[in-house]
């Protein structure tokens, strides 16, 4: 039986929608679009007609970060806005420090898959999927991981001296969605977040204080 138009529209249409949303970031198109970082932003970066050597370089993943904060370990990227030569180019980088105890919390990424790189150090980490299922995994130095993009994952040290990991994203922007503090700092009304966690009114008060950007 002959497909009809409708029938074939529908078909592009889902294979056109596959296709694309396999990517995380859209194909390049020419053989660099450094970022102007001062444009006006569409979807991405508008590409510069000037660049130079230093546009493709970041040395801040070097060092070891500060994590005296809250949570015991720091983030440093190297994204697009850190490294402009990374736009349309579909990857980007973090290091994350952990203090000895220190937690990078439950969080997603909703543009990238990630993958981590053990440098020092031990971690208990691990990935929620939509079935609510735990896959969790004790890694160590020269290990690797991976958290699939889009489901809440977290890496905590548990030892007593420090930890880090280099992670790599297949997107040169992917995005970080902490549970917490999303839930918590935003604007998100009291009565939801009590009639969500089952708590009460004075308790999502001395979360919210606990999680409130310190003042310097």
């Amino acid at each position: 039986m002959a497909k009809t138009p409708l029938v074939l529209s529908l078909t592009s249409f889902f294979l056109l929608f596959v296709s694309s949303s396999m990517a995380a970031d859209p194909d390049m198109l020419q053989d660099v679009c450094v970022a102007d970082l001062t444009a006006i932003k569409v979807n991405g970066f508008a590409c510069k007609s000037n660049f130079t050597a230093d546009d493709f370089f970041f040395g801040g993943l070097a060092n070891p970060g500060s994590t005296n904060n809250t949570y015991g370990s720091l983030v440093t990227g190297a994204n697009v806005e850190k490294v402009p030569g990374l736009n349309t180019l579909g990857v980007s980088m973090s290091r994350i420090d952990y203090a000895p105890g220190g937690l990078n919390p439950p969080h997603t990424h909703p543009r990238a898959t990630e993958i981590i790189f053990v440098l020092e150090g031990t971690l208990d980490v691990g990935f929620i999927t939509t079935a609510n299922v735990l896959i969790s995994k004790t890694i160590t130095k020269g290990d690797v991981f991976v958290f699939p993009r889009g489901l809440v994952h977290f890496q905590k040290n548990n030892q007593k001296v420090p930890a880090a990991v280099i992670s790599g994203f297949n997107s040169q922007l992917p995005g970080t969605q902490s549970l917490a503090l999303t839930l918590f700092t935003s604007a998100v009304p009291d009565n939801v977040l009590t009639k969500t966690f089952q708590i009460g009114t004075k308790e999502v008060e001395k979360i919210r204080s606990k999680l409130a950007p310190k003042k310097s």
